[in-house]
């Protein structure tokens, strides 16, 4: 595995991020047991994983802490988070800090390294930063949480709006932002300004549904030629990215999708969900092959340098 140091926080960290969420959670959402998943998580670690990213909302943190039993505090980073929005209405200071303490519980942990605003909008942004933050910094005074973080409604919010307005603020030391080869606009509208405030970044979305199926590829891809967003003429319909197999630049089309994110300057950790071993396994792999010709990168950045309003999920 690929170590390397998340912005400000100096936390040494595993390039690839074991994402506990997604459509898989660990394989809990779809029908695995509490004991898979486990496995799950300590067959990360052994591959060298050392970033772990859940959420209240997930319903993996137990499952987390479980497997967590036995490992040395400092051996791994762990990301949690929970929404603004609670019970159908906004969270107070108090019921976030009654949160972070039920966070802990499940963890089974004193502390936690990475805690972040779960999928923040635009319109609750602002509540956030003055109502909730300064029940954060008070958990961090109190040793429980160590750094802030935040993170956007990528489905929702493709062109970054949300996180736009974070970088404004000087309290995030780490930021989720979705990024992959369909969709690069964080590149100028987040990453170049995480970059020059040394803020840590996390990427979700590399791949999903558009880069995993095929035929939800070939949608995609006609839905952007009718905006007008990409040229026709620069792909085969029917095989929209095949040219990324071509002479063996890659196996597959994940593969050459996790490894455009990996090596994109200004990334940090891909997350990277699964409820299968041989799937961690893969992902794994292709996280720490080299970075895609250049050409090819060029190409790609060439074809989708207009499109910012999907996620591929």
């Amino acid at each position: 595995m690929d170590y390397l140091t998340l912005g400000r926080t100096g936390l040494r960290v595993s390039v690839m991020g074991l994402g506990a969420g997604g459509h898989s959670r660990l394989g809990l959402s779809t029908g695995k047991t509490s004991a898979e998943a486990e496995r799950i998580v300590k067959d990360a670690l052994a591959l060298g994983i050392n970033f772990i990213d859940t959420a209240e909302g997930y319903g993996t943190e137990e499952a987390i802490g479980k497997a967590l039993k036995g490992t040395e505090r400092d051996e791994v980073v762990i990301s949690t988070k929970a929404g603004v929005e609670w019970k159908k209405r906004r969270s107070t200071g108090q019921d976030l800090r009654e949160r972070v303490e039920a966070c802990l519980t499940r963890l089974q942990m004193d502390t936690i390294d990475v805690f972040h605003l779960h999928g923040v909008s635009v319109e609750e942004y602002r509540y956030g930063l003055e109502e909730l933050v300064p029940t954060l910094h008070q958990l961090q005074t109190e040793g429980k949480i160590r750094f802030l973080g935040i993170t956007e409604q990528f489905i929702n919010d493709p062109g970054h709006r949300m996180l736009s307005l974070a970088l404004e603020d000087s309290c995030w030391d780490v930021m989720m932002v979705g990024f992959s080869l369909l969709n690069q606009s964080a590149r100028d509208r987040v990453l170049t300004r995480t970059r020059q405030q040394n803020i840590g970044t996390l990427c979700m979305f590399a791949v999903r549904r558009a880069l995993s199926r095929p035929d939800a590829l070939r949608e995609l891809m006609a839905g952007l030629v009718a905006q007008r967003l990409i040229d026709a003429t620069e792909f085969d319909p029917r095989d929209p990215l095949g040219f990324l197999l071509e002479s063996g630049i890659a196996a597959n089309i994940p593969e050459a999708a996790y490894r455009f994110c990996r090596w994109e300057p200004g990334i940090d950790v891909v997350l990277s969900g699964t409820g299968s071993i041989d799937h961690l396994n893969a992902n794994a792999a292709s996280l720490l092959r080299p970075a895609l010709p250049a050409a090819t990168t060029e190409r790609l950045r060439h074809l989708f340098a207009n499109v910012d309003s999907i996620s591929g999920n």
